[in-house]
């Protein structure tokens, strides 16, 4: 759209401000700068480079932070019940972390190749259309990402508060809530700052939690060389329970969610060379935290009897109040700063899917600006956040996880198969890293699974809801994207959360420089 008629000084009241007139040029330069081609090859929308961006070791960091959260201190005993037999759970573990990994590989390729921040939902939108990224967008920004850090939050505040109340047998919800919360909101205000300290912190904070899970090992192995070894010579006798083996893999994949974490991130602005560091940070990240999984899952089972690990809700405590005596107080300590580091990693990465929609003109325009001097994406942050908050009240576990795994899973697959869909309508399009065919296969084929055999096997309400509220997003999609409904009664919303947070469009940040 032709833009000829540019403010003028003169045609202004006189009561309005050359700041007024320089937020109206600035604006119409955002509505007229939005110019994105599709083909894949070429993207016209002005883009912006940081200042801070993201090292090997940082992505390595983001990844290892962001998987090691409350997954490995609460899942073991969910993967055990629903498999029956411990050497199957343990197979379970090292079955996941094969497949995170396939599925990074498969990821790393359409990061390099299409090098916007979002991960998933530029994928998705490359492949099929902007539909399915919509639907992806809007299911991830309004639930999945904010309830991870809602429900990782909440076990930060549960494992910092507990020792505080030794001789209490529950700890008091609004201490945890209150806990969570200033967890959340302080690294909220991190990240708005810099990217580079948040980093610093993820780096810090996950050499702090793989200590915490060492502590764990050697108390295991500690205990399997004084010969408490009955749970893993036992480990394959009794029956897999194959009605619920999906629900374990499920159990399995929330302890190692996070694997895709980096390619939220992997726009040149923020994650340096990731045509090497992507795959270099995955092959690194992702078989270390498949070791640590394996190693202290079999700590668990031998310092526990099977009866004291499935009446467990926190395995992780059980452990340390039997083998570790007055020292015990380190494993929720380790807990609270694994979870911290867990939502950092969320936090830096969850918001970078509504900023590249918001990008898109899929979001409202204020997520997809930046702040003017520290160019973090301030509005997109606080918005994850705010849900985050929103939705800080206690639920049953493993039915947020089954519901945020199937989920998640529908879009994994979908992303996979964008994959093998670009190789065939794009085959000589230039990618920096090429998977071998058959790993993407591998990921659509889990994803399949994962989808359709839990709902066939152990049917439960949670899958419907899910399915419902994806299929939701369609009711906003037609009429505010498809149609183009433009809802003026929020242009002086917009206007307004500008001047408070001090954001403008990146394009606009390289014009003022």
């Amino acid at each position: 759209m032709e833009n000829n008629n540019e403010p003028k000084e003169e045609e202004l009241n006189d009561g309005e401000s050359t700041g007024k007139l320089k937020l109206k040029r600035e604006l119409e330069v955002q509505t007229n700068s939005k110019k994105t081609v599709q083909n894949g090859e070429s993207r016209k929308t002005e883009q912006w480079k940081s200042r801070e961006s993201i090292t090997l070791l940082g992505g390595v960091s983001v990844i290892v932070g962001s998987m090691v959260g409350s997954g490995i201190f609460i899942s073991p005993v969910g993967v055990l019940s629903n498999v029956g037999m411990v050497g199957a759970s343990l197979l379970i573990w090292v079955a996941c972390g094969l497949i995170a990994t396939c599925g990074s590989l498969t990821y790393a390729e359409l990061g390099t190749m299409i090098p916007q921040s979002g991960a998933e939902y530029p994928y998705l939108k490359e492949a099929f259309g902007p539909i399915p990224a919509f639907l992806f967008a809007w299911t991830s920004s309004i639930v999945l990402k904010p309830s991870a850090v809602a429900i990782i939050g909440l076990v930060f505040g549960e494992y910092l508060i507990r020792p505080f109340f030794e001789n209490c047998q529950d700890v008091p919800s609004d201490a945890v809530k209150l806990a969570a919360a200033t967890c959340i909101a302080f690294v909220t205000c991190v990240n708005c700052i810099s990217v580079k300290v948040a980093e610093r912190i993820q780096i810090c904070f996950t050499i702090a939690k793989l200590t915490a899970l060492l502590v764990i090992i050697g108390a295991g192995f500690y205990a399997l060389s004084a010969g408490m070894t009955d749970n893993l010579n036992n480990s394959f006798t009794g029956e897999v329970k194959w009605s619920t083996v999906g629900t374990s893999f499920y159990q399995g994949f929330w302890a190692y969610d996070g694997w895709n974490q980096l390619n939220y991130i992997t726009e040149e602005f923020e994650l340096k060379n990731p045509s090497v560091n992507l795959p270099r940070a995955i092959m690194i990240g992702i078989p270390l935290v498949m070791l640590v999984y394996v190693m202290t899952n079999i700590a668990y089972l031998a310092g526990l009897t099977m009866t004291e690990m499935m009446a467990s809700r926190a395995v992780a405590v059980t452990f340390g109040v039997k083998l570790l005596g007055s020292m015990a107080w380190i494993i929720p300590l380790g807990v609270a700063i694994s979870t911290f580091g867990s939502i950092n990693g969320y936090i830096i990465t969850g918001p970078r899917i509504i900023y590249t929609a918001a990008r898109n003109g899929h979001m409202p325009e204020v997520l997809a600006m930046v702040h003017t001097k520290r160019l973090t994406p301030v509005p997109a942050v606080l918005f994850n956040t705010a849900i985050a908050l929103a939705v800080l009240i206690p639920n049953d576990f493993d039915s947020l996880v089954n519901y945020f795994s199937f989920s998640m899973w529908m879009f994994h697959g979908g992303s996979a198969l964008a994959l093998l869909v670009l190789r065939w309508k794009q085959p000589e399009r230039k990618r920096p890293y090429k998977v071998p065919i058959f790993i993407p296969v591998i990921v659509v084929l889990v994803a399949l699974y994962l989808i359709i055999y839990p709902i066939v096997s152990q049917p439960a309400w949670e899958y419907l809801y899910a399915t419902l509220f994806i299929a939701s997003g369609i009711l906003f999609y037609v009429p505010f994207i498809h149609y183009g409904i433009n809802a003026t009664c929020f242009r002086p919303a917009t206007v307004f959360l500008q001047k408070l947070l001090q954001v403008i469009q990146p394009g606009n940040y390289l014009k003022n420089a």
